[in-house]
């Protein structure tokens, strides 16, 4: 997946924090104190009563400031201004626009019981005292404004029910990212590991050959010397290949050789370059020229290479044969040797882990046996095929 979809569930905008403070209670001034001083003048309130409407219409718009730091406490105040300003003249006042903000923004911001207890107290109270001052209020205003309170909340439900799931949306890529960038880093190991293992444990062993001999047989030792040159090249070439392969870059003629995709034509070489130093290495391919998928080939050869190089490591093993063979559809990769063998509750370590990732992400799996006569068996199947 391309690096710009990650983040496909973030916000195309989102305003900055003061124009969703700030903007609400320019609008709900705007509208309330104007028109509540129009009115007024319209239908000749007294001056008492007309200060009173205006100082509650104002009061209420910019008490939505403190609407972010406390939202609850925020609509329980508005809420109380809107029922006062009710009972106090001009009767047809503009709407509290304050109190719609009020509720949307305490919803949005988890104070839900609080708008639902304060507007639902102060909504009845009103409709109470309205029967108790014999305030003639039409059953029309009452639906219409049971319903708009009711849109208001629903309103500040869907922001929130929106904000929730963009925010669990993002959580989740963002958990996907870091999942894919430790399967990355897992891959970019393993690949390495199954290079350099290779490499510098042969390298290890012919450093060990060459000094023993030094003096005493220096041919054998130049010839060593000669072996750890050619390894390290090897190997440099490999790591080079393999980086190449996990950055994306395309293969180009010169890069051919480095690429990182070994075959199992290749286990020839592997064989024999694994043998001397008292270990024959044993190549029984049944195959016929009948061969597997290319990545198939790939991982039996990464398998039998990591294989090996436990052998030479671990086991002190004297024998060691790699079988290949098809079984319906799918190859049959078997290592076995006569070493020494894996104790049953030994744990297990980064090789043979990364041998079993690498059949099962092929769609395979790997076996570790101890058979009757002693050794240890390593039997990798792998779909012949490519998994559809």
């Amino acid at each position: 997946m391309p690096r710009e979809t990650w983040d496909d569930a973030a916000p195309r905008f989102r305003p900055p924090p003061g124009v969703t403070l700030f903007v609400p209670v320019l609008i709900a001034f705007v509208i309330q104190v104007p028109a509540t001083i129009a009115i007024s003048v319209w239908q000749r309130v007294p001056v008492p009563y007309a200060a009173l409407s205006v100082a509650l219409a104002a009061a209420s718009a910019l008490a939505l400031l403190a609407a972010r730091r406390w939202p609850g406490l925020t609509v329980a105040v508005v809420a109380l201004l809107t029922l006062a300003d009710l009972f106090v003249p001009p009767d047809a006042g503009p709407p509290f626009v304050a109190l719609a903000f009020a509720i949307v923004g305490a919803v949005v911001r988890g104070a839900r019981i609080w708008a639902l207890v304060s507007v639902g107290v102060a909504w009845l109270t009103a409709v109470i005292l309205s029967g108790v001052l014999s305030t003639s209020w039409h059953p029309f205003r009452i639906a219409i404004t049971t319903l708009a309170l009711a849109l208001c909340f629903g309103i500040g439900e869907g922001i929130r029910s929106r904000l929730e799931h963009g925010e669990a949306r993002r959580r989740q890529l963002a958990e996907r990212r870091t999942a894919s960038e430790q399967e990355e880093r897992t891959r970019m190991a393993r690949e390495l590991h199954d290079v350099l293992a290779h490499s510098l444990s042969q390298i290890a062993v012919q450093s060990g050959v060459g000094l023993h001999l030094f003096d005493r047989e220096p041919e054998r030792a130049r010839e060593a010397l000669v072996n750890i040159r050619t390894l390290s090249a090897t190997g440099l070439d490999e790591v080079r290949g393999v980086l190449s392969f996990l950055r994306g870059d395309e293969p180009t003629t010169s890069t051919a050789p480095l690429t990182p995709q070994p075959q199992l034509a290749q286990l020839p070489a592997l064989a024999a370059q694994r043998t001397g130093l008292g270990l024959a290495v044993e190549l029984d391919d049944r195959l016929a020229g009948d061969l597997p998928t290319s990545a198939s080939q790939a991982t039996a050869y990464r398998i039998v290479q990591e294989a090996l190089t436990n052998v030479v490591r671990h086991s002190a093993a004297s024998r060691a044969t790699i079988l290949l063979e098809r079984d319906a559809d799918e190859l049959v990769v078997t290592i076995t040797d006569d070493g020494s063998g894996i104790a049953a509750d030994a744990p297990e370590r980064g090789g043979l882990r990364g041998m079993r990732e690498r059949a099962g992400l092929q769609g395979g799996t790997l076996e570790v046996t101890a058979p009757s006569r002693g050794g240890t068996a390593i039997t990798a199947r792998l779909p012949w095929k490519t998994l559809s």
